[in-house]
């Protein structure tokens, strides 16, 4: 196809479908808001042996995580001390996002037990958290694996 000359009705075609893509993206630009994934009323705590303590209020949920330290590729339980509602979890990575790993729980005598394992990571040390739900309660969990 020979190059045909540019016109003054095709001209402004291309200058009027310009400005409309450079407002639309403006716009776009402006308005956007970064949304966050977890919500703002989760408690948020850090993993140990016998319980959960939030990282700001210092306050204590029973949750426990074992076996301490957490070796990737090994079966992993978390312990909650809640019998009323069945919780519902999943672990995803912090450090990189490693897929999102569903977490099996079982009802036990003090309890809930979930039980899971994290895959190995490129680094020698990787941020997980586990995010749990019961109910209304969300609580968000971060603990350290090991290769």
């Amino acid at each position: 196809m020979a190059a045909e000359k540019l016109t003054k009705g095709r001209f402004l075609q291309i200058i009027f479908l310009m400005a409309v893509l450079i407002t639309a993206f403006v716009w776009r630009t402006v308005t956007y808001e970064d949304t966050t994934t977890t919500a703002s009323s989760a408690f948020s705590c850090v993993l140990g042996s016998q319980n959960c303590t939030d990282k700001e209020s210092k306050k204590v949920k029973n949750i426990s995580l074992t076996p301490l330290p957490a070796i990737a590729n090994q079966p992993l339980v978390v312990q909650i001390d809640n019998t009323n509602v069945k919780p519902t979890a999943v672990v995803e990575g912090v450090s990189m996002f490693m897929g999102t790993i569903p977490v099996t729980f079982e009802q036990t005598a003090t309890g809930w037990k979930g039980t899971f394992s994290v895959p190995e990571c490129t680094h020698s040390e990787m941020e997980w958290a586990v995010k749990i739900t019961q109910g209304e309660e969300e609580i968000v969990a971060t603990f350290t694996v090991k290769k």
